[in-house]
Protein backbone atom coordinates (compact mmCIF):
# COMPACT_ATOMS: atom_id res chain seq x y z
CA UNK A 1 0.00 0.00 0.00
CA UNK A 2 1.24 3.48 -0.89
CA UNK A 3 1.76 5.79 2.08
CA UNK A 4 -1.20 8.01 2.84
CA UNK A 5 -0.50 11.41 1.35
CA UNK A 6 -1.43 14.62 3.16
CA UNK A 7 -4.18 16.87 1.91
CA UNK A 8 -3.84 20.63 1.49
CA UNK A 9 -5.79 23.82 1.30
CA UNK A 10 -3.67 26.47 -0.41
CA UNK A 11 -4.10 30.15 -0.96
CA UNK A 12 -3.19 30.16 -4.63
CA UNK A 13 -2.33 33.81 -5.29
CA UNK A 14 -3.87 35.92 -8.04
CA UNK A 15 -4.09 35.42 -11.78
CA UNK A 16 -0.89 34.35 -13.57
CA UNK A 17 1.32 35.60 -10.74
CA UNK A 18 4.31 33.23 -11.21
CA UNK A 19 4.89 34.86 -14.62
CA UNK A 20 4.80 38.44 -13.26
CA UNK A 21 7.99 39.63 -11.56
CA UNK A 22 6.33 42.21 -9.29
CA UNK A 23 3.62 39.76 -8.21
CA UNK A 24 6.22 37.07 -7.52
CA UNK A 25 8.08 39.51 -5.31
CA UNK A 26 4.87 40.33 -3.43
CA UNK A 27 3.98 36.63 -3.11
CA UNK A 28 7.49 35.41 -2.34
CA UNK A 29 6.36 33.73 0.87
CA UNK A 30 3.63 31.88 -0.99
CA UNK A 31 6.12 30.82 -3.66
CA UNK A 32 8.47 29.41 -1.03
CA UNK A 33 5.63 27.50 0.62
CA UNK A 34 4.54 25.96 -2.68
CA UNK A 35 8.10 25.05 -3.59
CA UNK A 36 8.40 23.27 -0.24
CA UNK A 37 5.33 21.11 -0.70
CA UNK A 38 7.09 18.30 -2.63
CA UNK A 39 9.58 18.02 0.24
CA UNK A 40 6.77 17.89 2.78
CA UNK A 41 4.97 15.20 0.81
CA UNK A 42 8.14 13.13 0.62
CA UNK A 43 7.32 11.29 -2.59
CA UNK A 44 6.18 12.24 -6.06
CA UNK A 45 2.42 11.72 -6.28
CA UNK A 46 0.97 9.48 -8.94
CA UNK A 47 -1.33 12.39 -9.76
CA UNK A 48 -2.68 15.62 -8.31
CA UNK A 49 -6.40 16.15 -7.82
CA UNK A 50 -7.19 19.85 -7.60
CA UNK A 51 -10.42 21.42 -6.41
CA UNK A 52 -10.16 24.99 -7.63
CA UNK A 53 -12.30 27.93 -6.61
CA UNK A 54 -12.43 28.84 -10.30
CA UNK A 55 -14.56 25.96 -11.56
CA UNK A 56 -18.20 25.53 -10.63
CA UNK A 57 -20.85 23.29 -12.19
CA UNK A 58 -24.28 21.95 -11.26
CA UNK A 59 -22.62 18.66 -10.33
CA UNK A 60 -19.17 17.56 -9.18
CA UNK A 61 -17.80 17.35 -12.70
CA UNK A 62 -14.46 15.57 -13.18
CA UNK A 63 -11.92 16.63 -15.80
CA UNK A 64 -11.32 13.61 -18.03
CA UNK A 65 -9.23 14.87 -20.95
CA UNK A 66 -5.90 13.08 -21.48
CA UNK A 67 -4.44 16.46 -22.56
CA UNK A 68 -6.30 19.22 -20.73
CA UNK A 69 -6.31 22.62 -22.46
CA UNK A 70 -5.76 25.94 -20.71
CA UNK A 71 -8.43 28.25 -19.27
CA UNK A 72 -7.25 31.87 -19.03
CA UNK A 73 -9.82 32.97 -16.49
CA UNK A 74 -8.31 36.37 -15.69
CA UNK A 75 -8.46 39.80 -17.25
CA UNK A 76 -6.20 42.79 -17.80
CA UNK A 77 -2.84 41.03 -17.65
CA UNK A 78 -0.02 41.25 -20.26
CA UNK A 79 -0.67 39.55 -23.58
CA UNK A 80 1.97 36.88 -23.00
CA UNK A 81 0.09 35.56 -19.99
CA UNK A 82 -2.62 34.33 -22.38
CA UNK A 83 -0.07 32.08 -24.08
CA UNK A 84 0.99 30.27 -20.89
CA UNK A 85 0.90 26.50 -21.19
CA UNK A 86 1.20 24.11 -18.27
CA UNK A 87 1.57 20.85 -20.21
CA UNK A 88 0.83 18.32 -17.46
CA UNK A 89 -1.10 15.30 -18.75
CA UNK A 90 -4.57 14.41 -17.58
CA UNK A 91 -5.53 10.93 -16.39
CA UNK A 92 -8.81 9.58 -17.82
CA UNK A 93 -8.60 6.37 -15.78
CA UNK A 94 -8.20 8.34 -12.56
CA UNK A 95 -11.05 10.62 -13.63
CA UNK A 96 -13.32 7.59 -13.91
CA UNK A 97 -12.15 6.31 -10.51
CA UNK A 98 -12.90 9.72 -8.97
CA UNK A 99 -16.33 9.87 -10.58
CA UNK A 100 -17.10 6.38 -9.28
CA UNK A 101 -16.13 7.37 -5.73
CA UNK A 102 -18.27 10.50 -5.89
CA UNK A 103 -21.25 8.62 -7.28
CA UNK A 104 -20.88 5.90 -4.62
CA UNK A 105 -21.24 8.63 -1.99
CA UNK A 106 -24.60 9.59 -3.47
CA UNK A 107 -23.37 12.87 -4.94
CA UNK A 108 -24.13 14.08 -8.47
CA UNK A 109 -21.19 13.81 -10.86
CA UNK A 110 -20.21 13.51 -14.50
CA UNK A 111 -17.06 13.41 -16.59
CA UNK A 112 -16.07 16.54 -18.50
CA UNK A 113 -13.77 15.80 -21.47
CA UNK A 114 -13.39 19.47 -22.45
CA UNK A 115 -12.46 21.33 -19.28
CA UNK A 116 -8.92 22.69 -19.01
CA UNK A 117 -6.63 23.94 -16.25
CA UNK A 118 -7.70 27.26 -14.72
CA UNK A 119 -5.25 29.51 -12.91
CA UNK A 120 -6.26 28.11 -9.53
CA UNK A 121 -4.61 24.93 -10.78
CA UNK A 122 -1.85 25.85 -13.20
CA UNK A 123 -0.40 28.82 -11.29
CA UNK A 124 0.43 26.96 -8.04
CA UNK A 125 1.37 23.77 -9.87
CA UNK A 126 3.85 25.64 -12.04
CA UNK A 127 5.67 26.45 -8.80
CA UNK A 128 5.19 23.06 -7.13
CA UNK A 129 5.96 20.86 -10.14
CA UNK A 130 7.55 23.12 -12.78
CA UNK A 131 8.44 20.15 -14.99
CA UNK A 132 4.71 19.39 -15.37
CA UNK A 133 5.57 15.72 -15.03
CA UNK A 134 2.75 14.75 -12.65
CA UNK A 135 -0.72 14.01 -14.11
CA UNK A 136 -3.40 16.45 -12.98
CA UNK A 137 -7.18 16.38 -12.89
CA UNK A 138 -9.68 18.84 -11.46
CA UNK A 139 -13.02 18.32 -9.76
CA UNK A 140 -15.55 21.14 -10.02
CA UNK A 141 -17.19 22.75 -7.06
CA UNK A 142 -20.94 22.29 -6.98
CA UNK A 143 -22.44 25.69 -7.66
CA UNK A 144 -24.60 25.75 -4.54
CA UNK A 145 -21.34 25.99 -2.52
CA UNK A 146 -22.90 24.02 0.31
CA UNK A 147 -20.26 23.31 2.98
CA UNK A 148 -21.81 19.98 4.01
CA UNK A 149 -21.84 18.62 0.46
CA UNK A 150 -18.23 19.62 -0.06
CA UNK A 151 -17.14 18.02 3.21
CA UNK A 152 -18.94 14.89 1.96
CA UNK A 153 -17.09 15.18 -1.34
CA UNK A 154 -13.81 15.23 0.57
CA UNK A 155 -14.76 12.14 2.52
CA UNK A 156 -15.64 10.38 -0.74
CA UNK A 157 -12.22 11.23 -2.19
CA UNK A 158 -10.25 10.23 0.91
CA UNK A 159 -9.37 6.67 -0.30
CA UNK A 160 -7.29 8.24 -3.06
CA UNK A 161 -4.76 9.32 -0.45
CA UNK A 162 -3.72 5.67 -0.04
CA UNK A 163 -3.44 5.37 -3.83
CA UNK A 164 -0.73 8.00 -4.22
CA UNK A 165 -3.06 10.84 -5.21
CA UNK A 166 -2.41 14.30 -3.77
CA UNK A 167 -5.66 16.14 -2.97
CA UNK A 168 -5.35 19.93 -2.99
CA UNK A 169 -8.09 22.45 -2.35
CA UNK A 170 -7.03 25.61 -4.15
CA UNK A 171 -8.64 28.89 -3.16
CA UNK A 172 -7.71 31.83 -0.97
CA UNK A 173 -8.24 32.30 2.75
CA UNK A 174 -9.37 35.89 2.07
CA UNK A 175 -11.11 36.76 -1.19
CA UNK A 176 -12.72 40.15 -1.40
CA UNK A 177 -11.34 41.94 -4.44
CA UNK A 178 -12.78 45.27 -3.26
CA UNK A 179 -10.74 45.09 -0.06
CA UNK A 180 -7.38 43.98 -1.47
CA UNK A 181 -5.41 46.72 0.22
CA UNK A 182 -5.17 48.52 3.58
CA UNK A 183 -8.94 48.42 4.03
CA UNK A 184 -8.75 44.63 4.06
CA UNK A 185 -6.13 44.41 6.81
CA UNK A 186 -8.51 44.16 9.76
CA UNK A 187 -11.13 41.81 8.28
CA UNK A 188 -8.52 39.48 6.77
CA UNK A 189 -6.68 39.28 10.10
CA UNK A 190 -9.90 38.66 12.05
CA UNK A 191 -11.05 35.90 9.71
CA UNK A 192 -7.59 34.36 9.60
CA UNK A 193 -7.46 34.25 13.40
CA UNK A 194 -10.73 32.32 13.32
CA UNK A 195 -9.32 29.96 10.69
CA UNK A 196 -6.25 29.27 12.80
CA UNK A 197 -8.39 28.49 15.84
CA UNK A 198 -10.87 26.38 13.87
CA UNK A 199 -8.49 24.51 11.57
CA UNK A 200 -5.33 24.13 13.66
CA UNK A 201 -6.59 24.60 17.19
CA UNK A 202 -9.78 22.54 17.25
CA UNK A 203 -10.38 18.79 17.37
CA UNK A 204 -11.53 17.26 14.06
CA UNK A 205 -15.24 17.11 14.99
CA UNK A 206 -15.20 20.70 16.17
CA UNK A 207 -13.25 21.67 13.05
CA UNK A 208 -16.00 20.39 10.78
CA UNK A 209 -18.72 21.93 12.92
CA UNK A 210 -16.96 25.27 12.75
CA UNK A 211 -16.67 25.10 8.97
CA UNK A 212 -20.34 24.27 8.60
CA UNK A 213 -21.07 27.53 10.41
CA UNK A 214 -18.24 29.51 8.80
CA UNK A 215 -20.48 32.45 7.86
CA UNK A 216 -20.85 33.28 11.57
CA UNK A 217 -17.10 33.72 11.97
CA UNK A 218 -15.64 37.19 12.62
CA UNK A 219 -15.62 39.27 9.40
CA UNK A 220 -16.79 36.21 7.47
CA UNK A 221 -18.72 38.02 4.76
CA UNK A 222 -16.08 40.71 4.46
CA UNK A 223 -13.50 37.98 3.91
CA UNK A 224 -15.72 36.04 1.50
CA UNK A 225 -18.64 37.99 0.02
CA UNK A 226 -19.06 34.86 -2.07
CA UNK A 227 -17.40 31.73 -0.72
CA UNK A 228 -16.10 29.91 -3.80
CA UNK A 229 -12.49 30.49 -2.68
CA UNK A 230 -13.19 29.09 0.79
CA UNK A 231 -15.18 25.98 -0.18
CA UNK A 232 -12.11 24.05 -1.44
CA UNK A 233 -11.06 24.04 2.23
CA UNK A 234 -14.14 21.95 3.01
CA UNK A 235 -13.02 19.31 0.53
CA UNK A 236 -9.51 19.16 1.98
CA UNK A 237 -10.91 18.87 5.52
CA UNK A 238 -13.37 16.16 4.49
CA UNK A 239 -10.57 14.14 2.93
CA UNK A 240 -8.41 14.66 6.01
CA UNK A 241 -10.73 12.76 8.38
CA UNK A 242 -9.10 13.00 11.83
CA UNK A 243 -5.68 14.17 10.63
CA UNK A 244 -4.07 17.08 12.39
CA UNK A 245 -3.69 20.42 10.67
CA UNK A 246 -0.59 22.55 10.30
CA UNK A 247 -0.40 26.07 8.94
CA UNK A 248 2.22 25.89 6.17
CA UNK A 249 1.94 29.44 4.85
CA UNK A 250 1.00 32.60 6.71
CA UNK A 251 1.75 36.25 6.09
CA UNK A 252 0.05 39.59 6.48
CA UNK A 253 1.58 41.57 3.63
CA UNK A 254 -0.28 40.20 0.59
CA UNK A 255 -1.32 43.17 -1.56
CA UNK A 256 0.33 45.27 1.12
CA UNK A 257 -1.88 44.39 4.07
CA UNK A 258 -3.88 41.19 3.57
CA UNK A 259 -3.43 38.20 5.88
CA UNK A 260 -3.47 34.85 4.08
CA UNK A 261 -2.80 31.24 5.06
CA UNK A 262 -2.53 27.69 3.73
CA UNK A 263 -2.93 24.43 5.63
CA UNK A 264 -1.71 20.83 5.47
CA UNK A 265 -3.59 17.90 6.96
CA UNK A 266 -1.45 14.91 7.87
CA UNK A 267 -1.67 12.08 10.38
CA UNK A 268 1.98 12.76 11.28
CA UNK A 269 1.52 16.49 11.73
Amino acid sequence: MTQSLPTYFISHGGGPWPWLDDWRQMLHGLELSLQDMPRQIGTKPKAVLMISGHWEEDAFAVMSSPRPPMVYDYFGFPDYTYDIVYPAPGDPALAQRVADLIAAAGLPTRLDPNRGFDHGTFAPLAVMYPQADVPVIQVALKGNLDPAEHLKLGRALAPLRQEGILIVGSGFSFHNLRLMGPQGAAPSAAFDNWLQETIVGAAPAAREAGLLAWSKAPAARLAHPREEHLIPLMVAVGAAHDDKATCVYHENTVFGAITASSFRFDAAA
